[in-house]
């Protein structure tokens, strides 16, 4: 066991003294903070089946639905750890309040926003809103469970998280089959306002006992190298990974969060002991919940083309298909934490990563007339490997964190997430895209197709489809069937690339993570701080 896991928890109550067994309505408390997490972790996919509506009703182009999605991920990405830092010092409850009330009314704002500017200012606001709420959820709730029943309840949190974004494009799906594009937004008010009144009755108040000064300096270093580390993944894959406007934004992001460290360092009340990084249970964690969202990503993102435009079902279709991955997170999450207990926090991530590899590695063999039965297995087996990953890794995040510091904490495992995320699909995208490019642009040239029918065709398989439906007769229907094999094959070969990401996942978690004889997450999970301080 790591010896700073020893020393790391001695200052900055977050509810061991206050409810040493436990607050006696937690559980009750568990469903509200499950709540208010479902509500902010669906808008992060919900939005995507609304797209070509906003573009026909507000006349967006690419570039402005881009912004629209992007402005929530960037503002919640670089907000996580400052907000996570405020609730530490003012108060969770109080953060988590503020950020359901911001996300509920900019919510509302959006659903009836007169113009694409209007809606990405409300997107910005959501995501500030959301940023304040998600680390607000673990830090309150490794505050109110005692430390054995901890691991169970970040179970259930963590299960959330991975239901929610899988539901999403189904739930946006289904709201847009019966009402206009606003509802996908205009859905989250009624949510809020129920999770504000859950908060309301039963959610108690934790914060660090210190109430240390909030470092703004730090606050601003880490938003600004986040959002221009996110909006340079995010961007890649249209500028080229190599182009001088990714190097530079990256370069300038990665630097900005180095003068983050080396500030955090030297300040006297930083906003995250940096210290806890150089525990290799720590790291080690953080970096299986980088790999598994992105690998989620990354192949639900061509995975969900696949089943539109591929497959031919429609956007709540879709999502529906891809239930079976939610089901079986929902079922493996909860038996993780007992898994980890028995056989060590090691042994169930790598096993998780391993499973997800395996989903990923037989999904990428499915072809254009695949049978659904075989792609819910494989969704099934990746939703099994999620939720076996997710549980331990952040109770081990939460447990060798401070306890002043555990909103914070639960931002930086809220951060790393995004940012997975964010580099799965663009990463995953890329690769797609520029096989799918690279197999049917000489099909096309070998036919005697135009130049610009070409291009047109290998921007997208949508824009394929649509040329050959234009040109229409057998040609048309070659052409349409060769770009869904293109499609196929691109896909193929970006889902390995998730798979092989998976696999080096699993390694590292083998070397990093403590095994059955050092506890597993029992280990890590600090009973008696107060003793240990002793």
């Amino acid at each position: 066991m790591d010896t700073l896991s020893l020393t790391v928890h001695r200052s900055g109550a977050i509810g061991a003294e206050r409810w040493p067994q436990g607050h006696p309505r937690r559980r009750q408390i568990l469903a509200v903070l499950c709540m208010s997490l479902l509500v902010v972790v669906i808008d992060n996919t919900v939005l995507n089946t609304a797209l070509p509506t906003l573009a026909r009703t507000l006349h967006a182009g690419t570039s402005t639905l881009q912004w629209i999605v992007d402005a929530y991920t960037l503002a919640f990405a670089a907000m996580l750890v400052p907000a996570g830092a405020l609730g530490d010092r003012i108060g969770r409850r109080r953060t988590l309040v503020a950020g359901l009330v911001v996300f509920g009314i900019s919510s509302l704002a959006a659903a009836f926003a007169p113009s694409s500017a209007v809606l990405i200012a409300e997107r910005v606001a959501m995501g500030v809103g959301a940023a304040l709420v998600m680390p607000s959820t673990l830090s309150i709730l490794t505050a109110v469970f005692p430390a054995a029943e901890r691991p169970g309840a970040i179970g259930a949190w963590s299960a959330v998280v991975g239901v929610g974004v899988v539901i999403g494009p189904s739930l946006g799906g289904l709201l847009l089959a019966h009402f206009w594009w606003g509802s996908v937004f205009l859905v989250n008010v009624p949510l809020s306002a129920a999770a504000l009144l859950g908060v309301a009755l039963v959610v108690p108040e934790s914060a660090d006992d210190r109430r240390m000064r909030f470092d703004a300096v730090g606050a601003a270093l880490v938003a600004i190298g986040l959002i221009a580390v996110v909006d340079a993944i995010i961007e890649a894959p249209g500028r080229g990974w190599a182009s001088p406007a990714t190097l530079l934004l990256a370069g300038a992001g990665l630097a900005t969060l180095a003068g983050f460290v080396l500030w955090e360092r030297r300040v006297a009340h930083p906003l995250i002991d940096l210290t806890v990084f150089t525990s290799r249970s720590f790291s080690a964690s953080a970096g299986a919940v980088t790999v598994i969202f992105f690998s989620l990503f990354g192949s639900l993102f061509a995975f969900t083309q696949y089943l539109q435009l591929v497959q031919g079902y429609s956007a709540l279709g879709a999502g529906v298909r891809a239930l079976p991955f939610a089901l079986a997170m929902g079922v493996a999450s909860p038996c993780s934490t007992v898994l980890a207990r028995r056989f060590g926090t090691r042994s169930v991530v790598a096993g998780g990563m391993l499973l997800m590899a395996g989903g990923l590695a037989a999904l990428s063999t499915a072809g254009t007339t695949t049978g659904y039965p075989f792609l819910a297995a494989c969704v099934s087996v990746m939703g099994a490997g999620m939720g076996l990953v997710m549980a331990p890794a952040s109770t081990t995040i939460m447990a060798v964190t401070p306890p002043g510091q555990a909103g914070a904490g639960s931002a930086v495992n809220d951060t790393i997430r995004e940012v997975g995320g964010a580099l799965g699909v663009a990463v995953v995208g890329s690769v797609t895209a520029a096989r799918y490019a690279g197999l049917l642009a000489p099909q096309l040239s070998a036919h005697g197709a135009p130049a610009a029918v070409t291009k047109l065709a290998t921007g997208s398989v949508a824009a394929a489809d649509a040329v050959g439906h234009r040109v229409g007769g057998h040609v048309g229907v070659q052409l349409i069937n060769a770009a869904h094999q293109a499609y196929v094959e691109g896909m193929s070969g970006g889902i390995r690339v998730a798979a092989v990401v998976a696999v080096a996942g699993a390694l590292g978690a083998l070397l990093a993570l403590p095994g059955p004889r050092a506890g597993g997450v029992a280990t890590l999970r600090f009973p008696d701080t107060a003793a240990v301080a002793a």
